[in-house]
């Protein structure tokens, strides 16, 4: 292509030249404009048609997730039935004879309410009253172990029971009192009722089914393109 030499066009050839490259910017702004259309358009699209399939997965688990807790559920009443007991467990697992188990339950969140503080300020009274010799420096030490709180500010259900058999072992008045707050603070509740399943791979081991969309594997052969994702 040669090059124009601006100096040899006339006014009129400069003018119509500028129309032109105006034109051809406005049609390339149009152009560009139209394609981001088009892009919002298909994310659109895709989005409502994926999402209305992540519903019905979403429902489809729900429904499975009741089923489960109802069949097992009834499976539980017999097994104490049977055995003439409640084992008090927050969890149950069933396996067959191939090795492929289920787990329900639900998980416990432990909490105390705002009196954890005064039975445990009534137990480090009685602390102080100790006399200091070797055994009541062992007292202390079990003693202030098991009102260690964790990083949530909580004491351990575990160690609550240990501090109870304690307080009755040592028969103290203000003891027992102080522990007995800190047994009427607990108040733990239910977080996440769960349904897990497992079987066994080609070599014998047991692997976790997945039941969530974020862990389960893409179909054999289908390989993700993350290139999209980087630079």
């Amino acid at each position: 292509m040669n090059a124009i030499d601006l100096k040899q066009l006339s006014p009129e050839q400069k003018a119509d030249l500028m129309e032109q490259l105006k034109n051809e910017n406005i049609a390339k702004k149009n152009s560009e404009k139209a394609e981001r259309e088009s892009y919002k358009t298909i994310v659109n699209s895709t989005v409502k048609e994926q999402f209305v399939k992540l519903e019905k997965i979403s429902s489809m688990l729900s429904i499975a997730k009741a089923d489960i807790y109802r069949q097992f559920a009834a499976i539980i009443e017999l097994k104490q039935e049977l055995y003439g007991a409640k084992s008090g467990q927050m969890s149950h697992t069933f396996t067959d004879d191939e090795g492929q188990g289920i787990t329900i339950g639900w998980r416990q969140v432990d909490a105390f309410n705002d009196t954890l503080d005064m039975g445990i300020a009534l137990i480090s009274e009685y602390i102080g009253t100790l006399a200091v010799d070797d055994n009541s420096a062992n007292l202390v030490e079990m003693i202030n172990r098991l009102l260690k709180k964790d990083a949530k500010g909580n004491l351990k259900p575990n160690r609550i029971l240990d501090l109870r058999n304690l307080a009755e072992k040592i028969g103290n008045e203000q003891l027992s009192k102080g522990v007995e707050i800190v047994l009427l603070a607990y108040q733990p509740s239910r977080s996440v009722i769960f349904v897990e399943a497992e079987t066994k791979n080609q070599q014998g081991a047991k692997q976790a089914v997945a039941l969530s969309i974020t862990s389960a594997p893409f179909p054999q052969g289908y390989e993700p393109n993350f290139n999209v994702f980087v630079k």
